[in-house]
């Protein structure tokens, strides 16, 4: 199996099996996020402890990259400190501006690796973008910071 067949099945293994789907309670902000170019559609939540990422939760219809990418986020955020999910936030959209020129940490980005050849497709970094920003909109409403594409309901 090469590289590019490994990926596709990590893609593939969390659109089927979506890690911390489901909305669940409690939670400190909920938005709902559209990508009108493919249609997917996202409705998250996040619970803070402190400044800590406590739980995400979601309920997403779309396509697997989106689901996937929302499935993956969900692994790598919860249980981290709010700062250091921002600054992997930023890591992964570098990723997805990378056109797929981008040789990301493994260690760090685990799973996401298989979204760098996503990047290679303009069309879709927008699926793959899309719990990532929702996560980013939800964690600044609970701090209660706010930004001018900070919205409950924002297309993506």
């Amino acid at each position: 199996m090469n590289v590019e067949e490994l990926y596709q099945e990590i893609i593939l293994d969390h659109y089927r099996e979506k890690h911390h789907s489901g909305l669940r309670e409690p939670y400190g902000a909920e938005v709902h996020h559209v990508n009108p170019s493919c249609g997917d559609e996202l409705t998250l939540r996040v619970h803070l402890d402190g400044d800590q990422v406590k739980d995400i939760s979601y309920h997403g219809e779309g396509c697997s990259i989106s689901q996937a990418s929302t499935s993956v986020m969900t692994d790598l955020v919860i249980g981290r400190g709010v700062d250091d999910a921002f600054d992997l936030y930023e890591d992964f959209r570098r990723m997805m501006d990378s056109r797929g020129n981008f040789d990301p940490d493994e260690d760090r980005f685990e799973d996401a690796i298989a979204f760098v050849g996503v990047a290679k497709f303009p069309a879709r970094i927008k699926c793959a973008l899309l719990g990532w920003e929702a996560f980013r909109a939800a964690t600044l409403e609970i701090r209660g910071e706010t930004e001018s594409d900070t919205t409950t309901t924002q297309e993506a």
